[in-house]
């Protein structure tokens, strides 16, 4: 539930010592955004929640139960899963094993979505299954149908957003620990990242 993920979160940060600017200002956000999803109303992205556990200094695995990582996957055998009871659902694709760095997940984000800016350490690579999706990296939009992509160093202020009436599926790899399985990764701080 949103509301558990959002008591975790502002326990973690009175742990930690900080106020909700002080986190906002080091994951990117708005301080608004950072107590939106303290309060339950706002349900970060994977990428965000990860931004978030980083300035916490916990793994994301901390605040999100996900899939294990297995060599091969069927269809099938997926497991769909939510950060919170958040719009976006996840399908874990990848593997983890020794000297492994690729991350991906199948995302679905449904009409009208839009994700929160985020910027962080390395890089991404969206490729569109099915739907239409806008791609927004810094400041340009790029509208995505079934079959096209894009690449980009993940530093550049991103986000994206379903200006459609259907859901849209992508796959989406990326070089950052979504999945909480490596030492926590240094956040990177970009004062023209907004989010909520």
């Amino acid at each position: 539930m949103t509301s558990t993920l959002g008591k975790k979160l502002r326990e973690s940060r009175k742990q930690a010592s900080l106020t909700l600017k002080e986190v906002a200002d080091k994951a990117g956000f708005s301080t608004g955004f950072i107590s939106q999803v303290e309060r339950g109303i706002s349900v970060p992205s994977l990428s965000s929640l990860r931004a978030i556990a980083g300035v916490l200094g916990q793994p994301i695995s901390v605040f999100l139960e996900q899939p294990s990582s297995a060599d091969a996957t069927r269809a099938s055998d997926r497991v769909s899963y939510r950060v919170g009871d958040g719009a976006l659902a996840y399908e874990r694709i990848s593997a983890k094993f020794e000297g492994s760095t690729l991350r991906s997940v199948v995302v679905h984000e449904p009409p009208g979505h839009r994700n929160e800016p985020v910027s962080h350490e390395g890089e991404e690579l969206f490729f569109v299954l099915d739907g239409e999706l806008t791609v927004e990296v810094e400041g340009v939009p790029t509208v995505l149908t079934r079959g096209d992509s894009t690449h980009f160093d993940s530093r550049k202020v991103h986000s994206t957003w379903n200006h459609t009436s259907q859901t849209a599926s992508l796959l989406w790899c990326g070089t950052m620990d979504v999945f909480g399985e490596d030492a926590i990764e240094p956040v990177h701080k970009n004062e023209k990242r907004k989010g909520g």
